[in-house]
């Protein structure tokens, strides 16, 4: 093993404690992390999540503590998210079908992919970090399913938190259109913790109100009659795994995430939490 994490985050914002938690487990287990962007970008934490007064709408209580404040502020200006990697240059863009000359345009693309999928070999599992910043440029990004369908054919670990989880059910081989996750156990943002209104992001005033999709009904369509969508609404935390898929809820969850995270990439773990 390589003991390397490849963590994706946001440049529109990051929930602090869903990246500094299983970061914790993660560092304490041996690993490292590379981080990686949608454009390079030095990835932000968003203010409310290093707040400890901040007030949950949903939860209507505050949901960040001083230890968790204290982990995001050790990680949140450190130089280990200076220079993360460029996915934008990474990763190719899938072509038009309009442009000229698109079959030979297409053959490149698929080549250039393959050639990435063996660099993420350099990689024991992939997090995707959550956030209100991953809905404007990570769920519905093609270089980022790309990434998530590498580490699928590789038989790796795939690690979702909070709206970092919208990216799976999006994340299709583009000739197959099919749902890697149908038949799975998943969890994600359940439509009793969603925000009415306040749904912001780092580097812009724009407030989009509510999440612009449920994220329940996403992944409740995604996994299909054979597989099930895990709100645990009233629980304190949701986190499932199924493997090689580990998701969860939200900041709650974020110690439990990389704990078991770490048993899924050092002890075998295939189940859990359904």
């Amino acid at each position: 093993m390589t003991k390397k994490i490849l963590t994706i985050v946001s440049n529109f914002g990051y929930w602090g404690v869903e990246l500094a938690g299983p970061r914790k487990k993660l560092v304490e287990a041996g690993y490292s992390l590379t981080y990686a962007t949608p454009k390079g970008e030095r990835p932000i934490a968003l203010p409310p999540s290093y707040d400890t007064d901040y007030m949950d709408p949903p939860l209507g209580c505050k949901v960040t503590t001083e230890s968790d404040a204290k982990l995001v502020e050790e990680i949140k200006d450190s130089p280990e998210l200076d220079n993360p990697i460029n996915l934008s240059e990474w990763f190719p863009e899938r072509p038009y079908f309009s442009q000229d000359k698109f079959l030979r345009a297409w053959e490149d693309y698929h080549q250039t992919v393959l050639q990435r999928y063996q660099e993420l070999q350099d990689y024991d599992g992939v997090m995707l970090v959550g956030g209100s910043g991953p809905l404007l440029d990570m769920v519905n990004n093609q270089r980022v399913h790309d990434v998530i369908l590498g580490f699928l054919k590789l038989g790796k670990p795939i690690a979702a938190i909070c709206y970092g989880v919208a990216c799976l059910p999006m994340a299709r081989d583009f000739n197959e259109r099919k749902s890697i996750i149908q038949g799975k156990h998943v969890t994600g943002h359940c439509i009793e913790y969603d925000y009415h209104d306040g749904t912001g992001f780092v580097g812009t005033d724009l407030n989009i109100g509510p999440p612009p999709y449920c994220l329940e009904y996403l992944l409740s369509d995604a996994v299909g009659s054979d597989g099930q969508f895990h709100g645990n609404f009233g629980k304190p935390t949701s986190v499932v795994v199924d493997y090689p898929f580990i998701t969860a809820r939200s900041l709650q969850c974020s110690h439990e995430f990389g704990e078991q995270f770490v048993n899924m990439l050092d002890r075998g773990l295939r189940r859990y939490g359904w």
